[in-house]
């Protein structure tokens, strides 16, 4: 396996009750607490709580098995919030794998410590809160 370079572009951010907007489409999606402000229509970021990765973003949300973990993960008065980028299927894993291992969101367990892929480079755009936007990431 050679070293690889990606760039991806994060849209966002989906709300919980408007998640049926993410695309069934092969992608990453990153999860976030959030308040949303009414009257200005937006939403304020707290934290990068979990990164994962479907062949269908939008079905893979709606029913995720941790979505009481990421719920409990929520303060007074916070939002679940989504956002999302397109990746082919053939590379979906290893760039979540990067994401992962690069930022540690608290809810993930696989890739936190070890990264089973050669040298990958992510260079991301669109909606980068709390992920950097260019990285590289070696095996470990």
């Amino acid at each position: 396996m050679a070293e690889q370079s990606y760039s991806i572009e994060f849209d966002g951010y989906y709300r919980e009750p408007n998640k049926d907007g993410l695309p069934g489409k092969s992608g990453i999606y990153s999860v976030y607490r959030g308040i949303h402000n009414v009257e200005e229509k937006n939403v304020s970021l707290k934290e990068l709580i979990y990164i994962g990765e479907s062949v269908d973003i939008n079905a893979r949300v709606a029913d995720h098995d941790r979505l009481e973990d990421w719920t409990a993960r929520l303060r007074e008065g916070e939002v679940l919030c989504y956002s999302y980028a397109l990746v082919p299927t053939d590379h979906r894993v290893r760039v979540e794998a990067a994401l992962i291992h690069k930022h540690k969101p608290p809810l993930n367990t696989e890739y936190v410590d070890a990264f089973p892929f050669d040298k990958t480079t992510i260079s991301i755009q669109g909606k980068t809160r709390y992920l950097t936007e260019s990285f590289s990431v070696l095996r470990r």
